[in-house]
């Protein structure tokens, strides 16, 4: 843990499902030891699959408010973790004036994942438990499986 970064911005491409998934994990698991934050390069008000399935795991969603890359207010980071292309691009454009490292985790968009509700929760809870594992794994947590 002692190599955990101050500051941590997730991005996507609308602010909406995985960045938010992944700010809000990373809190959960982190609580106040690192700063985080979460943007889009197009915001959309939040995804209410997204709030479902995070609700499941006791983390609420509810009241996020999506912001775009010029809403920061500050860009001190050193870690942007981008899970979508557009988002990757954005994040490379803000190192040009400011020092911090840009991760690229390719992460499926559930919202376009066609079908009953029931297989459209289930490829939100796929992202979800995957976020998890990633934020996990990079930020050397031990963690038990979402259940």
């Amino acid at each position: 843990m002692e190599d955990l970064p101050g500051a941590v911005l997730f991005a996507c491409t609308r602010n909406s499902v995985r960045s938010p998934m992944a700010e809000a994990l990373l809190k959960h698991l982190l609580g106040h030891r690192v700063y985080v934050d979460s943007v889009g390069v197009r915001p959309m008000e939040i995804d209410g699959f997204v709030v479902e399935v995070m609700d499941e795991i006791g983390i609420d969603l509810s009241r996020h408010r999506a912001k775009s890359f010029e809403d920061l207010e500050d860009t001190s980071y050193d870690l942007i973790v981008s899970l979508s292309p557009e988002a990757q691009h954005k994040a490379i454009e803000l190192t040009r004036t400011m020092a911090c490292e840009v991760e690229f985790w390719n992460t499926l968009d559930p919202s376009i994942v066609e079908g009953s509700r029931t297989t459209r929760l289930d490829a939100y809870r796929e992202v979800r438990d995957r976020l998890k594992e990633r934020i996990a794994g990079r930020f050397t947590l031990d963690l038990k499986p979402v259940v």
